[in-house]
């Protein structure tokens, strides 16, 4: 693999391998010498090289990915066609790559190449940016670089999950709370993020007397980053948001709760381009719900409200529907039942991140290793009663970014054999959401354009760094 130690270093490599191109951008005229050759450092030096050399990486992955017709893009116009029920049959998955994103990213592009599948979504949240040390620029930039290396072509959904409200910073600053929120969309568009979910469900106050006044804060607050978002998108791309009623792990959402929430942001936002999915709450958790022996309890799933409110969202909104968040670690055969359901979306991350800490090709003293630190952590937090495997079942991924480069410098044999079983994964997933022969349906609808990455220098954002978990 090539390591670039500097930008002039960065730019003879891309003129040898045939991939320098006028005004200093890159334009690929040799892919496949590119992708053997040149992808995988690029993309290495775009997470670990020195500050001047690693964003000169993330230009000319940026660059060479556009030249090759692989575009990052909103979803949008399918969501739309969706809400206007002209499209259905599959629900999309919406990939959180917490560990491993190249070789994680890769195994996904290939999976949905398989299938001739392009109805996908690759997402990061606010908390995992902060405990896997990946901010929005380095993880679009390693997605399309994997794009790259597995011969993708077209559109590339990269989304902000959960740009979520903490609830006691924004009980002690609110404004501040909010402006972290907004400089973290500020800093996400230019970076390719043209799907955002917001996410201000932790603001609503079930302890009032009616739906519009328990919703209130929540529609007042997602109106603000609905407008924030729009004043920050690119006017050939606008965004595809995504807002959310109750917080995922606590009661189920009703359709009187969606109303309430649908009617009130409206209101609030007017004529403003709104939302075009809700997430909603239908009784799982994130990470699942864990035993005493670190295995996860089987939970249920309320397929009816789905339908139910999907149905609401399409026919009286225009909206594209629900989402599913917390599914991964959900029985098999609950997946085919998303599509069944009119799910348009559904949110995917605890399992792939399992899959590699407990791969068996993963070196036991690296394991070792991550463990004895999260027991001697002090952001880990025990519950009473909690048992040693329930512990490090839901504290090991604050380990992720710690570790992140001793993961991504393991043997190549052992990255792929992780690799090899993500694919499978992902492979079941896509065919039971039956995402299978969707190029058509997106290339039909969404056209995506170059849009120049140049508006991040001037986008005056502050590092959210204090993300929560």
């Amino acid at each position: 693999m090539l390591v670039f130690d500097t930008p002039d270093a960065l730019q003879d490599s891309l003129a040898l391998f045939e991939a320098a191109g006028p005004d200093g951008k890159v334009a690929v005229r040799n892919p496949a010498l590119f992708r053997n050759e040149v992808v995988d450092g690029l993309v290495w030096t775009a997470v670990f090289g020195k500050p001047a050399v690693r964003e000169a990486a993330r230009r000319a992955i940026r660059d060479a990915a556009a030249s090759l017709a692989i575009l990052p893009a909103s979803i949008l116009p399918l969501y739309q066609a969706i809400g206007r029920r002209e499209v259905s049959g599959f629900t999309v998955p919406a990939l959180n790559l917490r560990m491993l994103t190249y070789d994680s990213a890769r195994a996904a592009f290939r999976a949905a190449r398989a299938i001739d599948a392009r109805a996908l979504i690759f997402e990061i949240a606010r908390s995992e940016m902060g405990y896997t040390d990946q901010r929005p620029a380095e993880y679009a930039c390693v997605v399309l670089g994997a794009a790259i290396k597995e011969s993708w072509s077209g559109p590339v959904f990269v989304q902000g999950d959960h740009y979520q409200a903490n609830p006691k910073k924004f009980k002690e600053d609110p404004e501040k709370e909010m402006k972290a929120l907004e400089a973290l969309i500020a800093e996400s568009i230019p970076a390719g993020f043209f799907q955002i979910d917001v996410d201000t469900s932790t603001l609503v106050d079930l302890s009032r007397p009616t739906l519009p006044e328990q919703q209130e804060t929540n529609c007042r607050m997602t109106a603000r980053l609905v407008e924030s978002i729009r004043r920050h998108e690119p006017k050939e791309m606008p965004v595809s948001i995504g807002g959310e009623i109750g917080e995922v792990g606590k009661h189920n959402t009703t359709p009187d709760e969606f109303r309430a929430y649908i009617d009130g942001l409206q209101n609030r936002i007017g004529e403003t381009p709104g939302i075009s999915k809700v997430s909603i709450q239908t009784g799982s958790s994130h990470g699942g719900v864990v035993g005493p022996d670190g295995s996860i309890v089987r939970v249920a799933i309320d397929f009816g409200l789905i339908r139910t409110v999907s149905k609401i969202a399409r026919e009286e909104y225009g909206n594209a529907g629900t989402v599913q968040h917390g599914a991964s670690t959900l029985p098999a055969e609950y997946f085919g039942s998303f599509p069944d359901h009119d799910c348009v979306e559904v949110h995917l991350a605890t399992d792939f991140q399992n899959t590699v800490f407990d791969h068996p090709s993963l070196p036991l003293p690296l394991k070792r290793e991550v463990e004895r630190w999260v027991f001697e952590s002090p952001a880990a937090d025990r519950k009473p009663g909690e048992t040693d495997a329930q512990f490090l079942y839901r504290n090991r991924k604050l380990a992720i970014g710690k570790y992140k480069e001793r993961f991504w410098n393991l043997p190549m044999g052992t990255r792929e054999a992780i690799a090899a079983s993500l694919e499978k994964k992902f492979a079941f997933l896509f065919e039971k959401l039956r995402i299978a022969g969707t190029r058509e349906t997106v290339e039909k609808r969404v056209r995506p354009v170059a849009v120049s990455a140049a508006a991040a220098a001037n986008a005056g954002f502050v590092r959210d760094d204090e993300a929560g978990d």
